[in-house]
């Protein structure tokens, strides 16, 4: 993006990620990691025509920054290396590309520092993509490095400069016969969607040149292929043949509009990015499909409530620059619209809201990696919920989930990087000091055997005293029952009023049970016991219940439970033996693994994994897949934990109690 932008006179000089002077980037964590983050915005012009482009992070961890961005795009730019590593990566943003049909184009960067043959860097690249990789230019080679390009649909020859356009020049013959060989390959897959282009290369008559471009639009926009630009960003080699490719090539916003299937008029904004500053409030960078938008206009939602746009600006990476409207096309940060999500479609007029669609389905994965996060202060609880909040409504892929069984706030996430970027942005932007943790793992414990024991609460101290007895028969439950309580008490020995208050106790001493877990698949039954007419109470007869059970629990041989879950990891095939091995490492059961449906080259693995063996299982993944590897659980069901495996598990959360 940087690149782009100082090629069309938006910025006075390329920066870099190394200097910290980028447009894009300019957080201060992405700054200080060196890497995209989030989603970045900048609006320039080139040859009269206005553009606005969004530059989303490569990382795994971050690509669902993506995900709201796709609904409010005409085309992507894809930026690949010639890296075999890199290529699982290339097909996670591909397929998501490909899902939603979004027309592509990729740029082959850093040309200046590979030394392969273009043509066998597309043959590695290829399988990432579904359709075929269209190369547009072949290079110029001089010594081994790439001096310029042929542009093979207008068959002319240039050499680069740095920082600036490239000039015409002559072709050698060499050159003339490579550019004839590489067209003639770009020919014939454009053939495979046209008819006459077919019976012109048949016949051998050269196409006409308005065929070829009618053909390389039309199957750019239909998706049928993804056609292959190169250079150098870096060197800003490249770049002026990409933004002509852009203003011929991409699809207009009316095109857009029909594939997300916007009805009527189009007058209507696609809420893309949500961003919270801190002295302009709540920011929803959205892209206007159609109509225009002005301050205290009034927008509407698909519930059919109202909300009032507090401002319209230009945003320019870190900069928001107030203007008066937004025309059809435009990509510009609207202010103040509270309670709207990113990837929301909001309606411009009211006429139209009643019928408009509402909220897009972002396709979000499921966290990958934990932490429980707590205030170091207890006065700063209501303000970490607020800004957990908002960095929610940002980042969608971040989620809270409150533990019942051990009251924490857990947020969850995409991988270290994204975790770690969250809690940047706490202490950071909103000046939290929090402490953070691994979370519990929710052991429970059960029993082995069956046993009768009797509890009596007795105390005498002046005046009434207390007094209840009872008698409970305490027995095992199949896996997966519960807890269940019933009484055969007849003859009053145990006044019916007072049951309740036994049972009332029972599931309090069943929260933590001998070793210190809450106890499940237990049945109790009160069979017996004896009462005082005057000292007898709820609260006697609760606690006569409470000691019956922990007395009679030490006697049922108590076993811990570990909740064990159903995992399934995805992963390039290469790497699956490798999974195998990671899996079976941490106690896990392996079911099986098969190719997974619809990616070539992938798997998924099956198996059953104890939880507290998932905690940081997607770092040792990604180490071992360059980055790409990830997995879905769940609950499945609690298994007994023995021997060493036990003894461990009691001591970590000793350890955490503590």
């Amino acid at each position: 993006m940087e690149a782009l932008l100082a090629r069309t006179g938006a910025v006075a000089r390329q920066g870099t990620v190394a200097g910290g002077n980028t447009v894009g980037d300019g957080s201060p964590e992405a700054r200080a990691h060196g890497m995209s983050v989030e989603a970045n915005f900048a609006e320039t012009e080139y040859l009269g025509d206005r553009y606005s482009f969004i530059d989303c992070p490569g990382s795994v961890e971050f690509l669902s920054e993506m995900e709201g961005v796709l609904d409010g795009v005409d085309l992507a730019v894809v930026v690949a290396e010639d890296d075999e590593r890199k290529v699982p990566a290339l097909q996670l943003i591909l397929k998501s590309l490909e899902a939603r049909a979004v027309p592509r184009v990729l740029f082959l960067n850093k040309i200046d520092k590979s030394s392969r043959r273009v043509r066998d860097v597309l043959q590695v690249l290829q399988p990432a993509s579904s359709v075929p990789l269209v190369l547009r230019q072949i290079p110029i080679w001089e010594g081994g490095e790439a001096k310029g390009f042929i542009d093979l649909a207008l068959e002319r020859a240039h050499v680069y400069h740095e920082q600036e356009e490239s000039t015409l020049v002559d072709m050698s013959d060499a050159d003339k016969a490579r550019e004839l060989e590489a067209r003639y390959t770009m020919l014939e897959t454009l053939a495979d969607h046209d008819d006459d282009l077919m019976e012109a290369l048949l016949e051998d008559i050269a196409p006409d040149p308005d065929l070829v471009f009618a053909d390389l639009v039309r199957e750019l926009r239909d998706g049928l292929i993804c056609p292959v630009f190169f250079g150098s960003a870096e060197h800003g080699n490249g770049v002026g043949r990409l933004l002509k490719a852009l203003r011929h090539e991409t699809p207009d916003v009316t095109v857009t509009r029909d594939r997300l299937s916007v009805d009527g008029s189009g007058a209507a904004v696609q809420v893309v990015k949500t961003l919270h500053t801190l002295h302009g409030g709540k920011l929803s960078i959205a892209r206007v499909l159609g109509g225009q938008v002005s301050d205290g206009d009034t927008l509407y939602r698909a519930d059919g409530s109202e909300v009032k746009v507090s401002g319209v600006f230009t945003i320019f990476g870190q900069q928001a620059v107030k203007r008066a409207t937004a025309a059809t096309g435009d990509l510009v940060g609207l202010g103040r619209l509270e309670d709207v999500q990113t990837g929301e479609r909001l309606q411009i007029s009211a006429h139209e809201a009643a019928n408009g669609a509402g909220p897009s389905a972002l396709s979000l994965p499921q966290p990958v990696l934990s932490i429980s996060v707590a205030a170091s202060k207890r006065q700063d609880e209501v303000r970490l919920s607020s800004a957990l909040g908002k960095l929610i409504e940002e980042d969608p892929s971040l989620r809270l989930h409150q533990s019942q069984a051990s009251s924490e706030t857990m947020l969850g996430g995409q991988g270290e990087m994204h975790l770690r970027v969250a809690k940047e942005r706490l202490s950071g932007k909103y000046g939290l000091s929090i402490d953070t943790s691994v979370p519990h793992v929710p052991y429970q414990e059960t029993i082995r055997v069956g046993t009768k024991v009797r509890g009596r609460h007795k105390k005498q101290s002046g005046g009434h005293g207390q007094f209840g007895d009872v008698v409970l028969d305490i027995r095992p439950l199949p896996r997966g029952e519960g807890v269940q309580f019933t009484d055969t008490i007849t003859g009053g020995v145990v006044p019916k009023q007072y049951i309740p208050s036994v049972k009332d106790g029972v599931a309090e001493a069943l929260q933590a049970g001998p070793l210190g877990f809450p106890v499940v698949d237990v049945a109790v039954c009160l069979t017996d016991g004896s009462y005082h007419s005057v000292d007898s109470s709820d609260q006697a007869f609760k606690m006569a219940g409470i000691l019956a059970i922990r007395e009679g629990l030490q006697e049922c041989k108590p076993v811990l439970l570990e909740p064990v879950m159903k995992v399934v990891v995805v992963c390039p095939s290469e790497a699956t033996a490798k999974i195998n091995a990671i899996v079976s490492a941490r106690r896990g059961q392996l079911l099986g693994f098969d190719g997974r449906p619809g990616w070539d080259g992938w798997d998924e693995v099956n198996a059953l994994m104890p939880q507290a063996e998932i905690g940081d299982l997607i770092v040792e993944l990604r180490s071992a897949t360059a980055g790409v590897a990830s997995y879905t659980a769940e609950f499945d069901h609690m298994a007994e934990l023995t021997g060493k495996a036990a003894e461990d598990a009691l001591r970590r959360a000793g350890q955490q109690a503590a």
